[in-house]
């Protein structure tokens, strides 16, 4: 589920950043030779879309049945080591950075606030701080 307000951006933005073709809410995909069938709702019945790979596909909730772990699964599942790999072991050269950290520092305190005996007090001192 997309944290983009469930508004179908996501999927479609990212597509559109990649330049790669898009289907969106799937609920059949059928991998081909060098493409994807893909199967979707519409108001009026069922489209089929066929896609060239590298392609980018949203899943409808209809796509896949989940299937929910057991809890002596999840037990099991616990014990399990966890295989870490570098990037040479993928044979993937490491991403560049994009960002780089200038400064990390902690805002500056809170000043206390000040009682006034009335509004034109108030917007007195609001005019003399530069607040408006």
């Amino acid at each position: 589920q997309a944290i983009d307000d469930d508004c179908n951006q996501t999927g479609q933005l990212l597509a559109a950043m990649l330049d790669w073709p898009q289907a969106t809410f799937a609920s059949r995909v059928d991998l081909e030779a060098g493409a994807v069938q893909v199967q979707r709702e519409v108001d009026g019945g069922l489209e089929t879309l066929r896609l060239r790979l590298p392609a980018l596909i949203t899943a409808d909730l209809r796509l896949n049945e989940p299937r929910y772990a057991t809890l002596p699964n999840i037990m099991k599942a616990k014990k399990k080591p966890l295989e870490v790999l570098d990037w040479a072991a993928l044979g993937v050269p490491p991403p560049l950075p994009r960002l780089r950290v200038l400064v990390v520092e902690e805002p500056p305190a809170r000043g206390g606030g000040e009682r006034v005996d009335d509004v034109a007090a108030l917007v007195d001192k609001l005019r003399q701080c530069g607040r408006i």
